[in-house]
């Protein structure tokens, strides 16, 4: 691939993701609620719309890795790093849903768990109104049981949040 190709595909690229930030921005300054088949509205809560958040911001990246690995041939740096990047982030992703799922075992509504991609950080929110030693204690266990992780790295935040 010649040096103009890159250049325009990267320039695109780049053009692509600041019309996403604009309208990222112009978006989250509109009311959050929904209007359902009934034609009421509907508060959108936390958990609902930063899954949309995510889904979309992850979907923007791997169209992205995607675009970098078709267009480098799979001898090169480049679409090596692309590889192993979109392959960090899908098994980021599995871990995080399996980690909510196991969340909502315990008996909460909902949940989201952040993985940090570059740093060994989790995030927690958990929809409920407090957070109990005993609570803590048990999403703690899932992340030493299953994961073999250690709280030190982990932060849990209660969101109260209506289902």
């Amino acid at each position: 691939m010649s040096n103009t190709k890159k250049i325009a595909l990267m320039s695109t690229l780049v053009l692509l993701l600041a019309v996403t930030a604009v309208f990222n921005f112009v978006l989250a300054g509109t009311n959050s609620k929904n209007v359902n088949a009934s034609g009421s509205e509907t508060a959108v809560n936390f958990f609902t719309s930063h899954r949309a958040e995510r889904n979309s911001t992850r979907s923007e990246e791997l169209v992205q890795l995607d675009s970098i690995i078709s267009a480098y041939a799979a001898d090169t740096q480049e679409y090596a790093e692309a590889v192993a990047s979109k392959q960090k982030m899908v098994d980021i992703i599995e871990e995080e849903l399996f980690l909510e799922t196991m969340i909502r075992s315990l008996g909460f509504s909902d949940a989201v768990v952040l993985i940090g991609a570059e740093s060994d950080n989790i995030n927690i929110f958990i929809n409920s109104s407090e957070l109990t030693a005993e609570t803590a204690l048990k999403i703690y266990s899932i992340f030493e049981d299953e994961k073999n992780i250690r709280e030190g790295n982990i932060a849990i935040m209660p969101i109260y949040a209506e289902s």
